[in-house]
């Protein structure tokens, strides 16, 4: 007990002072060694023993991640590095690394500053590296670069001492290549990753040793050295003479931001409102006794205290009792336990400043993505942008009877705990929907609901979420009230191609400034008119009010709108979520009697006049597609290559490398699904693969009818494919 009162005393003296303080996370691509390098840096902090490092796998603390051997869930901790005779408080976040939970990664780049990119030397970059990649660049967090399993590179493929530069080399100038490639701008500004400067480590996680060249002019070992040591198998030496934790926690410290250098680019790039305002200044400068501005990032369960907020706080400081507003809810909550993780447990301590990763209870209506503020009227932060859809559901149904309820309130904690997750209730089944990434995402969460939650369940066979589009132009077309007193003219069309990859990057909301909203539109190519004109944002579907000068619109518009929106979670053909709609209203007739344009008539007449409209423009699906990558020996590429192109596969490349063959492909979510079991027997089980979203595509002309058939007979439609005039009010 002693040991962990002295550690949260020296975590706590150290918190007050930003420029003391590196918020960073581990990322890359799965199997590449993230989570046995967290546990190396916790040995080297004195919080593990240097034993069991690396096969502790003390950030893994779920027994599922245990059982499977990957991470899951972002895990948090914070320890105390020397460096330069000073002591520095590094709060880490290890991410996971499989596709299907990406939108861990997303949401812990929010809370960090500098992200260390770890890729393995033998496979180099891979799909998932590129991924987090840019999601590091877009919430503008610093990447350092540490290439792990050097040893590999001399004990497996026995290169020699040159080659290996060579081989290092090369994956330096990739991994730069990408981070020009993604933001010029910053890799202009010194955010390329260079050896010579210090911002390249190489090492092997597993064996306890890394190199950086500031450790070689530390410690006196050149790289003839370390080669020398890994070809003699003397790496204990090597771990000995050149600790892993020191190398890297020393470029961590030495080159990515304090929370004070990072504060100023970071908030403009996550926060919309006034920069000269109190809180925008409070921000920037990380001030402890400003205004609170904490963004919660992530949400777990405690057993003993309920949920846990953890998140990344810019202002002011956070303790016990305090009175908080969460932003989108009215009433206040009340701060009950601030304290800061150490992988699987949570410290108390009695107050946290600004600058800092911190966990708090009590928060009983944040979600993940909320702001949590002491200002009323705070403006949020900019909402976290997922880089994949969900596009896999299973239905979800308690085995017994009795355990009803608890299902009910179970699926809306996980979905709180787990924003990637949409969680529905079908209407006409009385099923409950869940949506994830993938058929492994769905996998892990089901067994959770069970185990954690102690609720038995039983889950359909996953099927796929499509998308609602249209390829045309149609109106105007006219909605009636029930009551015939209110009528909407509305055109549809489809949104443009600019403007959508806008919505998606979260580079306009219906959150900013008008002008700085109408600047942007403008800019991607849109007429200045409608750019002035957007009244709603759903998805990427977007509503125009086009009217000019009707009386009583004004006070009618969010029905309007509740319409659009009602249409856009499931349009006219199959009742999927729309994607790619521009509805733009252009003309209404509204009686003049408040009484006579209530809910009951303006909701129906604006969204039937939607629904019709799309109909008449060709309304059509578009299915998820995912990327794969399978690496393969070569005398069983045509096996995997058959069963990429059995399945509405497309091949993009193919690359040899030695006598490994590297094939990139893409294909429909609905044709991966046994995917696994199957490239396996046909490459007896020697591929190698992964998947990454790769965005939405239309559905085949041919396939159009049967698959919303029977999606329609699914969702106990009407067998009859859906007419203009079913909309229409005669």
């Amino acid at each position: 007990m002693g040991r962990r009162k002295k550690m949260v005393e020296r975590v706590e003296a150290l918190m007050g002072n930003p420029e003391m303080i590196r918020n960073i996370g581990i990322v890359a691509h799965i199997d590449h060694g993230k989570t046995t390098l967290s546990d190396n840096l916790l040995a080297g902090a004195g919080m593990i023993s240097t034993e069991l490092a690396g096969r502790q796998l003390f950030m893994d603390s779920d027994e599922e991640e245990q059982e499977r051997g990957i991470t899951i869930d972002s895990a948090n901790v914070s320890m105390v590095h020397e460096y330069d005779g000073k002591s520095y408080l590094i709060n880490l976040i290890d991410t996971p690394g499989h596709v299907d939970f990406g939108g861990d990664v997303t949401r812990a780049m929010r809370a960090v500053d500098g992200a260390v990119v770890v890729i393995d030397a033998v496979e180099g970059t891979m799909p998932q590296t590129e991924t987090v990649l840019r999601q590091a660049l877009k919430e503008h967090v610093r990447p350092v670069l540490f290439i792990n399993k050097v040893d590999r590179l001399i004990n497996e493929l026995q290169v020699d001492a040159q080659e290996m530069q060579i081989r290092l080399g090369k994956l330096i100038d990739h991994v730069n290549k990408l981070i020009k490639g993604m933001n010029e701008e910053r890799y202009n500004a010194g955010w390329r990753v260079d050896a010579a400067n210090g911002t390249v480590a190489f090492g092997s996680a597993l064996y306890n040793w890394a190199i950086s060249v500031p450790m070689m002019q530390k410690t006196g070992i050149s790289f003839g050295d370390v080669f020398n040591y890994c070809r003699d198998e003397d790496m204990k030496i090597l771990g000995e003479k050149c600790p892993l934790h020191e190398a890297v926690n020393d470029m961590v410290i030495r080159y990515l931001p304090s929370p004070i250098d990072a504060q100023e680019g970071r908030v403009s790039a996550i926060w919309h409102g006034d920069k000269s305002s109190d809180i925008g200044k409070s921000m920037v400068s990380a001030d402890p006794n400003g205004d609170l501005a904490f963004m919660v990032t992530d949400i777990s369960m405690d057993p003993h205290a309920g949920e846990v907020a953890t998140g990344r706080l810019f202002s002011g400081s956070l303790s016990r009792g305090m009175e908080v507003y969460v932003s989108g809810v009215s009433n206040t909550n009340r701060v009950q336990q601030v304290g800061v993780f150490m992988g699987p447990e949570r410290l108390e301590v009695n107050g946290i400043p600004a600058g800092n990763i911190a966990a708090v209870t009590g928060l009983r209506d944040a979600i993940v993505g909320s702001t949590v503020t002491t200002l009323e009227d705070m403006l949020p932060f900019e909402s976290i942008k997922h880089a994949s859809e969900p596009v896999v559901t299973v239905a979800v149904e308690a085995k017994h009877m009795k355990d009803l309820p608890k299902l009910v309130e179970v699926l809306r904690q996980v979905a709180k705990e787990d924003p990637t997750l949409k969680i529905t209730l079908d209407e006409e089944t009385g099923e409950h929907l869940m949506a994830g990434m993938g058929e492994l995402h769905l996998e892990v969460i089901a067994h959770r609901i069970e185990r954690d939650k102690g609720v038995e369940i039983s889950t359909t066979p996953p099927i796929v979420v499509y998308r609602e589009t249209i390829r045309g132009t149609a109106g105007p077309v006219e909605g009636k009230s029930p009551n015939r007193h209110n009528r909407f003219y509305v055109v549809v069309e489809p949104l443009e191609e600019s403007i959508i990859e806008l919505i998606r990057n979260g580079d306009i909301s219906m959150r900013m400034p008008e002008l700085e909203r109408r600047e942007k539109l403008i800019a991607a190519g849109l007429h200045k008119d409608e750019a002035k004109k957007i009244v709603n944002i759903n998805e990427t579907n977007a509503y125009f009010d086009m009217t000019k000068g009707i009386q009583y619109l004004n006070e009618t518009m969010e029905l309007i709108l509740e319409g659009f929106t009602e249409v856009m979670k499931g349009g006219p053909l199959s009742k999927e979520p729309c994607m790619g709609v521009k509805v733009k209203l252009m003309d209404a007739k509204l009686h003049e009697d408040a009484v006579h344009r209530g809910p009951a008539q303006v909701i129906p007449a604006s969204r039937q006049s939607i629904q019709a409209a799309m109909l008449m423009a060709d309304d059509t699906l578009m299915e998820p597609y995912q990327k794969v990558f399978i690496q393969v020996p070569q005398d069983h590429m045509g096996g995997a290559a058959k069963e990429i192109q059995g399945r509405r596969g497309v091949i993009l490349d193919m690359t040899s490398e030695g006598d490994t063959t590297i094939i990139e492909s893409k294909a429909p979510v609905s044709e991966l699904f046994g995917f696994a079991g199957d490239v396996r027997s046909a490459t007896e089980g020697r591929a190698m693969w992964s998947t990454e979203f790769a965005g939405f595509e239309p559905l085949p002309a041919n396939l159009i009818k049967e698959v919303v058939s029977n999606i329609r007979e699914r969702k106990g439609l009407k067998a009859d494919l859906p007419q203009a005039s079913d909309f229409m009010s005669l």
